[in-house]
């Protein structure tokens, strides 16, 4: 399987805010209290377009859906916790801890990519398990090593463990389960987003190995990593604070590998870490910051991979 893809689906806000359904547990977001609901949105609007621009130009397919103004989902720029897509044409839906991420899932989405040529074979639902308050957040909570047949997972409020066990049954990985934290006013607390603190490229990673307390729960990803012949790139939780650890590798122009980050993640990294990560890819960076902001997600999250074949 390819760890990379060239094509991603994106979707264009129409009335961002931060969102006071995913607060109680997402503590990177932030109350803009200087701007007005409008403004935020115009703002948002502005760096996702300035974004899709910048990918476009690395020779990505990025297929634009604007969102809708009804029903209200004011995180709908982070596609990527409801939908993921398959190379057997396989799309998978994922159940939500916020009710109002739930009126995210869109069929129309679906119809737009099958009008773009990519072929979809089957629907994976399982989102019957929000009825029972059972959550797995897509490639939020579970950060996938196609190549290798892995699959990485920080339980937390939106990523139930055997939820998350079913789902590497059902599309053959291998699951590798820890614990991830951050430091709150003092205390300890779950990260909400596997994705939060680790990228997994084709011939590297990016982890914070600082957010896994458990020393042998640590060992055992960096392990894991590192088995699969991956140079190791740690950051440190500072720098997960500026979203470096949200990043996404992607193919551009002649199949020309490419990393995907925010303005403020790129800002954090420090001059050896940056060389690191250029013996394996060509860093792009746009700025993000109104998004980061207000929806405690940054590039990843805005980018939901098309594996799907195409006609």
């Amino acid at each position: 399987m390819n760890q990379t893809t060239n094509s991603i689906l994106m979707i264009r806000p129409v009335a961002f805010r931060m969102n006071e359904q995913t607060a109680v547990n997402n503590y990177y977001q932030k109350v803009l209290d200087n701007l007005t609901p409008t403004s935020v949105n115009a703002k948002a609007q502005e760096e996702f377009d300035t974004f899709v621009q910048k990918l476009r130009m690395i020779g990505l397919n990025v297929v634009v859906v604007e969102d809708t103004l009804s029903p209200d989902t004011p995180d709908s720029i982070f596609p990527n916790n409801w939908i993921s897509f398959h190379e057997n044409g396989d799309v998978v839906l994922y159940p939500m801890f916020a009710e109002n991420r739930r009126l995210e899932r869109r069929e129309d989405v679906l119809d737009h990519l099958e009008e773009e040529g990519f072929v979809i074979n089957e629907i994976m639902d399982y989102t019957s398990a929000e009825d029972d308050d059972i959550f797995l957040e897509g490639t939020g909570s579970i950060v996938l090593d196609r190549a290798n047949g892995k699959a990485y997972c920080a339980l937390s409020p939106r990523a139930d463990e055997e939820l998350f066990i079913e789902f590497c049954e059902d599309f053959e990985f291998t699951p590798v389960i820890f614990e991830a934290f951050q430091t709150v006013n003092g205390e300890r607390k779950h990260i909400y987003h596997t994705n939060v603190i680790m990228c997994v490229g084709e011939t590297f990673a990016v982890i914070c190995a600082d957010c896994i307390d458990d020393k042998k729960e640590r060992k055992m990803v960096l392990d894991s990593l590192k088995g699969d012949e991956k140079e190791v790139i740690l950051i440190t939780e500072d720098q997960v604070n500026n979203f470096a650890g949200n990043m996404l590798e992607v193919k551009g122009t002649d199949d020309r590998r490419y990393l995907i980050m925010s303005a403020s993640a790129h800002q954090s990294l420090t001059k050896k870490q940056i060389a690191q990560l250029e013996e394996h890819v060509t860093i792009v960076s746009s700025s993000l910051d109104t998004i980061e902001a207000c929806g405690g997600g940054s590039a990843r999250c805005m980018m939901a991979e098309i594996f799907l074949p195409k006609e």
